[in-house]
């Protein structure tokens, strides 16, 4: 479903997720890095001392491996990131008739900068802005903001910077993992697994693990879980400084120590399913607790749900009977 045309008089709705390379190969991946690392919000090094080590070392050595583990999850309409945000806006203009809905990539395509051409093209004035990254950081929201501040000076301007504890998303986020477990039994322990970030950043004063630790705490309570049912840890380091812990791989062996067999793994740091869910927790993370004799189950983020395209209406103003008339 394409988004209506919009006017001035029209509130359109921007979702922004990180980005995705365009097709599973070092040189479409190779591209995609290059942007998404040469930010300065995203890596906090020096540029001087930065870029000639990404350029000359990193990117020739992580393009190829890199396009493999992408190669992995690839679906027949694309990456699984552009694949779900897409669908994702889709299902929230069907739910939200009266805005104009379109979705962009911080890194890739379609572009920030150029939808909101678009949207200026087409006369829109009045844009709220969702990026699709739940818990704030200054790694990833601050940087959308700086599209924004360059780019939508002329927009009657809302960002949704935060979206930890609302109680949409919570609700949504639970219903999710309660209908999963439901479906194919509770395992032994949910572990919560967000993407990581250098301990100095947030020493920094980045609120980013207090948003996730504030989001487990109100998803396990709407839930009904016990203390010891559940864990929380970080995913994805790179490089060797340190990051935030406890890291999602030592916690799964130290689970599997206490004798704990049969692990749930769920991310709700990510909007859709995406490198780090599919490859690194459902597959890479999964393979690893099988080796020690246990079973790492998958729970999906939300996706293009209808629970989670409600979830998101919601916040920012359509009323659930709006949405359950849209999509009846």
């Amino acid at each position: 479903m394409s988004a209506p045309p919009a006017s001035p008089e029209r509130h359109a709705l921007l979702l922004v997720n990180l980005g995705t390379p365009d097709a599973p190969t070092p040189p479409a991946v190779r591209r995609y890095l290059r942007e998404f690392l040469s930010d300065p919000r995203v890596v906090q090094i020096p540029r001087l001392l930065w870029l000639p080590l990404l350029n000359g070392v990193i990117l020739p050595l992580r393009g190829k491996s890199a396009a493999h583990k992408y190669a992995q999850i690839w679906l027949p309409e694309g990456s699984p990131l552009a694949v779900y945000t897409r669908r994702l806006a889709e299902a929230m203009q069907a739910v939200l008739p009266q805005m104009t809905v379109l979705h962009a990539m911080r890194y890739g395509s379609p572009g920030l900068a150029a939808q909101l051409q678009q949207l200026r093209q087409q006369g829109c004035r009045r844009l709220t802005v969702l990026p699709l990254y739940p818990q704030y950081s200054t790694t990833t929201t601050a940087s959308i903001t700086d599209v924004l501040d360059r780019h939508a000076r002329d927009f009657e301007l809302d960002v949704i910077e935060d979206y930890s504890v609302n109680p949409h998303w919570v609700a949504a986020v639970a219903a999710a993992i309660g209908d999963w477990r439901q479906r194919h039994g509770a395992g032994e322990h949910l572990l919560f697994s967000f993407h990581g970030l250098p301990q100095r950043v947030a020493d920094n004063g980045d609120p980013y693990p207090q948003r996730c630790q504030a989001s487990v705490a109100a998803i396990v309570e709407s839930l009904g879980l016990r203390p010891e049912q559940w864990s929380l840890s970080y995913q994805s380091r790179f490089g060797k400084e340190r990051w935030l812990a406890p890291a999602s791989d030592q916690v799964l062996a130290e689970l599997q120590q206490r004798g704990v067999r049969r692990i749930d793994v769920v991310c709700p740091g990510f909007a859709v399913d995406c490198l780090e869910t599919l490859e690194e927790v459902a597959m890479g993370f999964a393979a690893e607790v099988s080796a020690r004799g246990g079973q790492l189950r998958y729970i999906p983020c939300l996706n293009d749900s209808p629970g989670h395209a409600h979830a998101l209406a919601a916040m920012v103003g359509g009323s659930s009977s709006e949405a359950d008339d849209a999509t009846e």
